[in-house]
């Protein structure tokens, strides 16, 4: 019986042990750059209104080390609910093209979240990314 117990138990650590490297290894998984070059925000009358962005996502994360909840929320009263390991839902998911209330516009919360960190840094003294329009939105090279 004890022998039959220690095999379960050996047997439940291994698959527990497989599960939390599998989370870890989806946790570490994001994605490189990320560009908002298809949202129907960024468009009027058919023909987008500035370049798209793309940013390092994975700089964010590893070099500048930015705690995900900076840039994913999920507001619950007014409470950041969202933690690392939750499923994330793209930005267009709330924030639209229009005004909805509280919730910023899809723009609007870029510019925002973008724009007052890059800012915060450079008050901090620290190295810092872009705040004007060209810098974000640069033209493609032909």
């Amino acid at each position: 019986m004890k022998k039959g117990l220690a095999i379960i138990t050996i047997i439940a650590a291994f698959l527990f042990s497989l599960g939390l490297l599998a989370w870890v290894y989806a946790a570490d998984k994001v994605p490189e750059t990320i560009k908002n070059d298809n949202d129907k925000a960024f468009f009027k009358d058919g023909k987008r209104t500035k370049p798209a962005v793309e940013f390092s996502h994975l700089k964010h994360q590893k070099t500048y080390k930015i705690d995900c909840t900076e840039c994913h929320h999920l507001y619950k009263d007014g409470k950041n609910t969202w933690k690392q390991g939750n499923k994330v839902q793209k930005c267009n998911g709330c924030h639209k093209a229009a005004d909805q209330g509280k919730i910023l516009t899809l723009q609007n919360g870029y510019h925002k979240n973008c724009k007052d960190c890059h800012a915060k840094m450079k008050n901090e003294g620290k190295k810092t990314g872009p705040v004007i329009c060209a810098q974000c939105h640069v033209e493609a090279k032909k």
